[in-house]
C-alpha cells in the first residue's frame, strides 16, 4: 500500500503591522461652495450643487481627522473663489518653507496669494513660484522624494523649481486621463515608501516609472478612480478615502490599512475628494 504524505499546513501571509503618524493639516471650510464654471470634466455648472450639503460633508471629513488624533487648521473663505475648499492646491509645504501656488485658470489665481498670507502669517518661509502649479495637486510628499504631475495644470518647470528651492528630488510623472487632471486624483501615498495609484491615468513612461519605484504599491481599477477613490489621505495606517471605492477600501484592507470612508459627493461635484480638501503642513 502507497501511503501519501500529509499535506504541509499552509498559512496565509500575516498583515503587516501599519503605524499611524500624526498630521497636521489645512483645510478651508467651504461656505462659498458652488460650481459656477467648469475647468476640468467633473464640472457642470447647469447641474448646480447644494452649498449646505457640501458644508456637511466636509464638517465630518474635518471630524474624521480629529477622530484620528490630527491637528486641524482653518483659513478663512473668500467671497468669490468658490474653490478655495480644495486646500490642497494651495501650495506644497515640506520642513517649514512653501512652494506657492500659481493657478492654471484665472477663476482661481486669487487663492495663491491667500494661501501664501496665511502661511507667511504663521511663521512659514513662502516663495512665490514663477512658474504654473496647484500646490499638493500636482506634488506628492514621500519620505525621500516628491511625486509631481504634470499634462494638465502644473508645469514641468514648477517641478525643477519645486526641486531647487525645497532640496528635495522631484520626479515627474504624465497625466493623459483629463478625469485625472491632478496627480492627487489619480496617485496618494500610503506610507512614506509607497502608494496606490490607477496606471491608466499615467503615460507609459510614467507607468514604467512607478512600477520600478514602487513594486509592491495598491493598485486601483478604473471604477474606484472614475468616483475619486485615489483622492486620498493616509497617516500610515488609517486612509481617509471617498466611500464609493469599494474595491480599493477592500484591497487597502488586505494591505493592512484602516480605511475610513467619507462621502464627499458634493464636493465631488467640483472635481474634489478628502485630499483636495487637505493640505499637509510638514515642518
Amino acid at each position: 500500500m502507497t501511503v501519501t504524505p500529509a499535506m504541509e499546513p499552509t498559512t496565509a501571509p500575516a498583515i503587516p503591522e501599519r503605524t499611524a503618524l500624526h498630521r497636521r493639516f489645512l483645510m478651508c471650510r467651504p461656505e462659498h461652495f458652488t460650481v459656477s464654471y467648469a475647468i476640468n470634466p467633473w464640472m457642470d455648472p447647469s447641474a448646480g450643487a447644494d452649498a449646505d450639503l457640501a458644508v456637511k460633508q466636509w464638517e465630518e471629513l474635518r471630524a474624521a481627522y480629529l477622530s484620528l488624533g490630527h491637528d486641524v487648521e482653518l483659513i478663512d473663505p473668500i467671497p468669490g473663489l468658490p474653490d478655495m475648499v480644495f486646500a490642497a492646491n494651495g501650495a506644497l509645504v515640506v520642513g517649514g518653507r512653501a512652494y506657492g501656488a500659481r493657478f492654471a485658470h484665472p477663476e482661481r489665481a486669487a487663492e495663491g496669494p491667500a494661501y501664501a498670507a496665511w502661511l507667511r502669517a504663521r511663521g512659514f518661509e513662502v516663495m512665490d513660484p514663477s512658474h504654473t502649479n496647484e500646490g499638493e495637486g500636482d506634488f506628492l510628499t514621500l519620505d525621500h522624494v516628491i511625486l509631481a504631475g504634470t499634462g494638465f495644470r502644473t508645469e514641468v518647470a514648477a517641478h525643477q523649481e519645486a526641486q531647487e528651492y525645497l532640496g528635495r528630488p522631484v520626479v515627474t510623472l504624465r497625466l493623459v486621463d483629463p478625469r485625472f487632471y491632478h496627480l492627487d486624483t489619480a496617485l496618494f501615498p500610503l506610507t512614506g515608501d509607497n502608494v496606490a495609484y490607477y496606471p491608466g491615468a499615467f503615460s507609459p513612461g510614467s507607468r514604467a516609472v512607478l512600477e520600478r519605484l514602487f513594486p509592491h504599491a495598491v493598485l486601483a481599477t478604473e471604477a474606484d478612480a472614475a468616483v475619486l477613490g485615489l483622492n486620498a489621505v493616509s497617516d500610515g495606517r488609517n486612509v481617509v478615502i471617498n466611500a464609493e471605492a469599494a474595491g480599493l477600501t477592500g484591497s487597502l484592507r488586505a494591505a493592512g490599512f484602516h480605511p475610513v470612508p467619507v462621502d464627499l459627493s458634493e464636493l465631488r461635484k467640483a472635481g474634489g475628494g478628502p485630499k483636495c480638501c487637505t493640505l499637509e503642513l510638514r515642518t
